[in-house]
């Protein structure tokens, strides 16, 4: 039997799964700890510091996206990034456990579980979490590891007009504290041209603070940006500084602010006028001094107009205006992006791939790209871990060839027996995944959902 050393932390809110694992782990882990759901998830992370967290991915029965999950995966890598993370859901998703392995999560588990996979799965967490450790010994905290930065991703400008004339405004921006919105599409690059803008500010000397502020759920959202006081709900065990105070003297990222609760974002306008917070439970009013960064793939003006945005907080958000173009408007950068991404990928998983041929080259080129340079990157990764000889070919091109959405809210002009064939088809591969198919399919959450409305999926 493997030996019982270290602690994993288990969140789940199925009862009978909780006690399950409370008298199967002990034989496995010095010490065991389990919550029903996130809420706490900050301050027991902070004084229990678990070497694996085992998190459920879906702490709301009416909604079964695994949003939840994926979003505390990538807050639980930012706040301790030695901690191992494993992810648990019933929804065999492969595309949902692919996007959590690359916020960092360990392995994914499948219920109803097999007891030796999972033990397997989790020892292996905790040996790699505990090496870690031991390669960090001299780290005095949590916190001193929060603060080491990873090396940043580099925005690729290419040779289009448009991508010179956005390089052009950063370069006038980025010394400023101007607030920026950035809009386009999933997958052009919002997050890495935000981290540009931080990278080029008066402010670089501290890390972006970034959040998906869409996948934060209602009841944690005041939490999250503003912090809360001990005692302020149940299990608020210490005082929790929210991300407004940990951006302090640095750069705010708000990603997908279109998808905020309408009633939520008077809160948000609240704090980015006064430039302090309140934090939850409490009484004092704290100043912030933060670079705002804003981001969305939503047509906000729209919104506004449907009533659905907020019309002041847009242009509170809005002093300057960035739009990425879609990758089929810069298809003279495919080719390049796609050769980066095999060099890097190659190097990764240790292939002798020295290129693309022109049968590979022809297929990237012609290809729609609806979700832009992230589908083309997935595409290079795959195809560079699947390869066999030492240069790319059609065979190794693996494409979504079925799915043919244009842009964001918009589809091309086909039958409605074809399009309702379309979202059907992207629903079935993404497991009734709304965000996921979503971005499979190019448009906006509420594009899908007028769709899904009309022909009564």
């Amino acid at each position: 039997m493997t030996s019982k050393v270290g602690k994993i932390l288990i969140v789940d809110d199925n009862a009978g799964i909780r006690k399950t694992l409370e008298i199967l782990l002990p034989m496995y882990f010095a010490e065991v700890k389990t919550l029903p759901s996130p809420a706490s998830l900050v301050t027991v992370l902070e004084q229990y510091r678990p070497d694996v967290v085992l998190l459920d991915m879906n702490f709301n029965t009416s909604i079964n996206t695994g949003n939840e999950g994926l979003y505390w995966t990538s807050e639980l890598k930012k706040m301790a990034p030695n901690v191992e993370v494993v992810l648990f859901t019933a929804y065999a998703d492969i595309q949902l456990a692919v996007e959590g392995m690359k916020r960092g999560a360990f392995d994914f588990i499948v219920k109803p579980w097999k007891n030796e996979k999972l033990i397997e799965v989790l020892t292996a967490a905790r040996d790699k979490a505990r090496k870690a450790l031991q390669r960090d010994a001299r780290t005095k905290s949590v916190a001193t590891a929060m603060d080491a930065t990873s090396p940043r991703t580099q925005m690729f400008w290419g040779t289009t007009a448009v991508m010179a004339t956005i390089q052009k405004t950063l370069t006038k921006i980025a010394p400023t504290d101007a607030t920026v919105l950035i809009t386009g599409e999933n997958g052009t690059g919002k997050d890495i041209l935000a981290q540009e803008i931080h990278a080029h500010s008066l402010r670089n000397g501290k890390p972006m603070v970034a959040v998906d502020a869409g996948a934060i759920t209602e009841t944690l959202f005041e939490s999250e940006l503003f912090g809360h006081v001990k005692g302020a709900f149940t299990d608020a065990h210490t005082d929790h500084a929210g991300k407004f105070e940990q951006a302090e003297g640095s750069t705010l990222f708000l990603d997908e602010i279109g998808n905020i609760p309408l009633h939520l974002q008077a809160k948000l306008l609240r704090a980015i006028q006064n430039r302090s917070i309140v934090r939850v439970g409490g009484t004092e009013t704290k100043p912030v001094n933060i670079r705002l960064i804003c981001a969305t793939n939503m047509d906000l003006e729209a919104l506004v107009k449907e009533g659905r945005f907020r019309e002041d907080l847009y242009y509170r958000i809005n002093t300057v205006h960035i739009a990425l173009p879609p990758l089929r408007e810069r298809r003279e950068d495919i080719i390049p992006l796609a050769e980066m991404f095999l060099e890097h990928y190659a190097e990764k998983y240790h292939r002798p791939l020295i290129g693309l041929d022109e049968s590979a080259a022809q297929i990237l080129k012609n290809y729609h790209w609806g979700g832009n340079i992230r589908e083309l990157q997935n595409c290079m990764e795959k195809a560079v871990i699947l390869s066999d000889g030492t240069t790319l070919s059609a065979k190794d091109i693996q494409l979504e060839q079925s799915v043919t959405f244009k842009s964001v809210g918009t589809i091309k002009a086909i039958s409605e027996a074809d399009e309702e064939r379309l979202v059907r088809d992207a629903m079935t591969r993404t497991g009734g995944n709304i965000s996921a198919a979503a971005k499979l399919l190019g448009v906006s959450r509420p594009t899908l959902y007028t769709k899904l409305k009309k022909y009564g999926l």
